[in-house]
């Protein structure tokens, strides 16, 4: 389906001011250690591709292209508004992606904090297993595509493929109650085709192919030193796994947007133009309530004068007490 056959169900690309403005769901904690490790890797001079099957708008993406070294490709391989190969697929994206997710408003999001998009691949991730991706080529991969078993299971041989011994290979919703396709694929991998998990987050599953305790440690080092975040050692099957919780509040934002400066000023405008509007419709209010006010004291006066209420008064000014009283008694009987 393109942009034109969807018509006015998707609306235009919003220029993001921060990452928090891309949608998404790519939470903080997992941003700061996409941070660590990319970083980690840089600092220990580890050279190689980088590579996010399914991209959604951006914002997971926008994290790892801010690390992409000189002589580096990032590929990014995403269905966007193409159509899915597939019944169930094409279910998935109908209920979750499909009048938002196009391929205008990930380039838009992304060239918002890059100067050049990835390599763009727009088609179901299946394809790279045509050979199109080189072995042992990759140094971090982000896997976020479908949530069905049998796409997550070939996604991950990809990955397998593809990432250098000590690359670092990442799975999003590996224990969603609504993704069990993820969470069996995952762990099969782990069970028996020699995954070996580093991290976990409530989100996101961090494993390798090669040997995970050099991260393990550097990570359990770092105990103690995360604002609102607890990392702790478990055990799995004779395996050490790394487990991080809590929160990110507090931690150091992503850098802003290209767009940031402007939208600030623009938005402060608006602000500024809302609150005058809003005075002067006060001040509207309160000038027809006085208005109103002013017509109704008039009115009453007005009455007052009208000769049968002037004869009245003047009665009642005239007759004694006991008179008026048994007039009054008279009328309302």
């Amino acid at each position: 389906m393109t942009d034109a056959a969807l018509g006015t169900e998707q609306q235009e690309p919003r220029e993001p001011a921060v990452l928090d403005d891309v949608p998404g769901w790519f939470w903080d904690h997992d941003r700061h250690l996409f941070d660590w490790f990319l970083g980690r890797q840089e600092k220990a001079g580890f050279s190689g591709d980088l590579m996010e099957m399914g991209a959604y708008l951006g914002r997971s993406a926008i994290v790892i292209g801010a690390h992409l070294q000189a002589g580096e490709t990032f590929t990014v391989c995403d269905l966007f508004d193409s159509d899915a190969p597939d019944d169930e697929n094409a279910a998935e994206m109908d209920m979750s992606y499909r009048k938002t997710l196009t391929r205008t408003a990930f380039e838009s999001n992304y060239l918002s904090f890059h100067d050049r998009l990835p390599e763009i691949i727009q088609a179901p991730t299946s394809v790279l297993a045509d050979g199109r991706v080189p072995a042992a080529g990759f140094r971090f991969i982000h896997i976020d595509a479908s949530h069905l078993y049998e796409h997550v299971a070939g996604d991950l041989q990809v990955a397998r493929t593809a990432l250098a011994p000590e690359g670092v290979v990442v799975l999003d919703d590996y224990r969603s109650a609504h993704t069990p396709g993820v969470a069996a694929a995952t762990w099969e991998a782990v069970f028996n085709h020699g995954l070996r998990p580093i991290v976990l987050t409530d989100t996101k599953f961090y494993g390798t192919w090669g040997d995970p305790e050099p991260a393990q440690l550097d990570l359990l080092a770092r105990r103690g030193t995360l604002p609102n975040c607890s990392i702790t050692n478990e055990t799995l099957a004779s395996q050490r796994v790394v487990r991080i919780d809590g929160n990110a509040e507090g931690a150091e934002p992503f850098r802003v947007s290209r767009h940031h400066e402007r939208l600030v000023v623009e938005a402060a405008r608006r602000e500024k133009s809302q609150a005058t509007e809003e005075a002067l419709r006060a001040a509207e209010r309160e000038r027809d309530e006085a208005v109103r006010d002013l017509a109704a004291r008039r009115a009453r006066a007005a009455e007052r004068r009208r000769p049968a209420n002037v004869a009245k008064r003047a009665v009642g000014d005239l007759l004694p007490p006991v008179v008026t009283s048994a007039i009054r008694r008279a009328r309302r009987g």
